[in-house]
Order: C-alpha cells, then structure tokens, then sequence
C-alpha cells in the first residue's frame, strides 16, 4: 500500500471511498433512505473544497493506484472536549481492504501530522453500534463521552473516544 497526502485530484476516489463504505459499514445503522442518497459527485465536491482549503486528508492506493482507504484530521470541533486539541475526523476503507491492517496505516500519517503541530491530545467520534469502534479500543482510545446525532430522522447515538497522548500509540 501507497499512504501520501491526498490532492485535489484525489477527491474523486475519496468519494468513492467514503461512498461505498458508508454504504457497507452502515447498512443496518444508518437509515437506507440516507445511505440511497449519497452519491459520488457530491462527496467529490466536498472533498475537493475540504482539500483545497488545507484540509489534512492522506489516501491509501493499492498497487493499481487506485484509493481504497482515506483518514482525515484537524483541529477539535467540539468545545466539550477542549483539552483535546486535535480530532481524527475519519478513517474509511472499502470493506475487501478492512482486517489488514490498512487502518493503522492511515492513523500513523495523522499522528506525525499532529506531532508536527505538538498536539499529543486528540478525539473521535464513533457512530456506538459501527464496530470499528473496537479499532480505536485497540489502540488505545479510551471512551470520554456519549453524543446523539440525527441522521435522516433516526436519531443515533455516538461515542466520543480520547487520547490523552498519541504518541503511546507508536
């Protein structure tokens, strides 16, 4: 596997990325009406606006060259949580790539980035029934708090995940 720092051109297969995954990840938790909507263009637009405004996003290719995995990181969004400067925003991987570990691939490039920028404490949110929750456990995370979200009318619980010092995942 191939982890760099995503560019603009690279937002077509983030969507697709993001996409896909949503749509296997989520089946049974997020409403279908929700996942039948997501669509690649407009994934593609987002990205490309999150890329082209300095948005940290690093992408997996496999050998063919094509994205199969993304994790994306920046500042911490929820003032709850302000002793942890940084959140790790997402780290999707199309289902035939997840178990191998590409995850922590794609969580290494984060960690330098957040290193670089001397934050040692960082978040994440977690949909409570997506398993991959379970990843974060593995590393390290320990669960700090319990959110609701709605998506498409059903409301949904999320689990807020910290880590105190990022650099005891390496």
């Amino acid at each position: 596997m191939n982890i760099k720092r995503a560019n603009i051109n690279d937002a077509r297969g983030i969507a697709k990325v993001q996409v896909d995954s949503w749509k296997t990840t989520y089946k049974d938790i997020v409403p279908d009406d929700y996942l039948i909507r997501m669509s690649y263009e407009s994934r593609e637009l987002k990205w490309k606006d999150i890329i082209s405004n300095g948005g940290i996003v690093f992408v997996a290719e496999n050998s063919a060259g094509e994205i199969v995995g993304f994790s994306s990181c920046g500042p911490q969004r929820d003032n709850k949580y302000s002793q942890y400067r940084g959140e790790l925003y997402a780290i999707y991987i199309l289902k035939e790539y997840q178990r191998s570990g590409l995850g922590k691939l794609l969580v290494m490039p984060i960690i330098d980035e957040f290193l670089k920028q001397e934050i040692f404490a960082i978040t994440v949110i977690v949909l409570k029934d997506n398993n991959s929750r379970l990843f974060y456990e593995a590393l390290g995370a320990e669960k700090i708090g319990t959110i609701d979200t709605e998506i498409s009318g059903r409301r949904l619980s999320e689990f807020v995940y910290g880590w105190e010092d990022i650099r005891k995942i390496i």
